[in-house]
């Protein structure tokens, strides 16, 4: 196999890349777009109008379509993703490990960055999903929560294991059966997202945060207290504080935490509800202490000392954006080989080195080593054993109660 280390951005650089991409609304990143597009499916008519479009109601078609696959014949396979979310080399023109998978196989990677928003996307290519037709892309990415809409819609298409032997070998314990795609049948993440509280240690000047709790409650605190924008996170951060399980959410559960947040958002401790642009406020210290998330701490430690994270004592949430095969894509089998190649570790060590997010690989962390130390022991990035059984993940939800949950959420946060 390829050995793969890939061109690094120098220091500074990279540093000014991070601040470019990673701070501030007028340049959003792709997890503060991702993040935040679940709370605006409402808005967006992504639940209230799929019947309306004559779109089978969730749950009625699950089991994908297939089409002749034409893999053997077209070397090719066509990749949508999100901005900034590969690893790239010093020119911001070449994509590394893409360009070792085609020179290892023969088949060309023709890679898009056309996914801003998940409701946006979703909206993009649903017509022809729903009419049974090719969406023009062989492999999608997509968040764990519309993951799970279009597995139940039936409008993506079962992997074949025998393409997958590195996936199912090194596939991380903490990944292989959400309650959602169950023993991963119809997805296999590209990376796992950690939601942790973050803080500046200037800002604190001296008070303790180890818990929502002390974001709740601590009036030294008030009104310099960040929470996300993103209801799963928030939710289900505020949830474990509670002794909750995310991923046995009850209504009753879920009113409670909402209350409890209510609660802050009226005393003045919750000074706003934030797509990743709280980054900026952390930074600066006008934020005290937040929920964040860690890709994002990971690149802000590395700009400025004061800016650290903890994980509770009750736990953290994780979610993942996920490798996906459309109904009727016409190279299938490429498809399901690119993403076998990306769960072999020193792929996955390059990716992970570039994007710092969870990488899904068991074994990625001696090939991490090679490449940056400092990540690879980073539990951010490789979870040890120990972190890894503290995460916790939002159940699914049907669709009544995700328009439901959505509405209430959207009333606490203003939005």
């Amino acid at each position: 196999m390829d050995q793969y280390e890939p061109d690094r951005l120098a220091p500074a650089q990279a540093a000014a890349l991070r601040r470019s991409l990673r701070t501030g609304r007028a340049s959003l990143t792709r997890r503060s777009l991702l993040r935040a597009s679940a709370g605006t499916a409402l808005a967006a008519g992504g639940l209230g109008t799929l019947s309306a479009c004559g779109i089978p109601a969730a749950g009625k078609t699950q089991g994908g379509t297939s089409s002749e696959d034409h893999s053997a014949k077209e070397k090719v396979v066509d990749f949508s993703n999100w901005p900034e979310y590969i690893d790239v080399d010093d020119s911001g023109k070449h994509h590394p490990t893409l360009e070792t998978f085609t020179k290892r196989t023969g088949v060309q990677v023709k890679y898009t960055e056309d996914i801003n928003d998940n409701n946006e996307f979703f909206g993009k290519i649903k017509p022809q999903l729903a009419a049974g037709q090719d969406t023009g892309r062989d492999l999608i990415v997509l968040t764990d929560w519309l993951a799970a809409r279009v597995i139940r819609l039936g409008w993506v298409q079962k992997l074949d294991p025998s393409n997958l032997p590195h996936a199912f070998a090194n596939l991380a314990e903490q990944f292989r059966s959400p309650d959602w795609d169950p023993g991963r049948a119809y997805s296999y993440p590209w990376q796992g997202v950690s939601t942790v509280i973050a803080f500046n240690k200037k800002a604190l000047d001296g008070v303790e945060v180890k818990s929502i709790s002390d974001l709740l409650d601590n009036p030294k605190l008030k009104g310099r207290v960040g929470f996300l924008s993103e209801m799963r996170d928030s939710i289900g951060m505020t949830l474990l504080d509670m002794g909750k399980d995310p991923a046995k959410l009850t209504a009753d559960d879920y009113d409670a935490a909402t209350a409890r947040l209510q609660k802050a958002v009226d005393k003045g401790q919750i000074r706003r509800f934030t797509g990743n642009d709280y980054t900026s406020d952390l930074a600066k210290g006008d934020l005290a202490a937040c929920v964040a998330w860690g890709g994002d701490i990971v690149q802000l430690k590395a700009d400025n000392p004061n800016v650290d994270y903890v994980i509770p004592a009750a736990g953290y949430m994780t979610s993942t954006d996920n490798l996906m095969i459309p109904n009727r894509a016409r190279h299938k089998t490429n498809a399901e080989r690119l993403i076998d190649f990306y769960y072999e570790p020193q792929q996955a060590a390059a990716l992970a080195a570039y994007v710092n997010y969870v990488s899904p690989v068991e074994g990625v962390k001696p090939y991490l080593e090679k490449i940056d130390k400092d990540a690879a022991n980073n539990p951010l990035i490789i979870p040890d054993k120990a972190t890894a059984a503290r995460s916790h993940s939002f159940r699914a939800l049907s669709e009544k109660e995700e328009a439901a949950y959505e509405e209430k959420f959207a009333k606490l946060t203003g939005a």
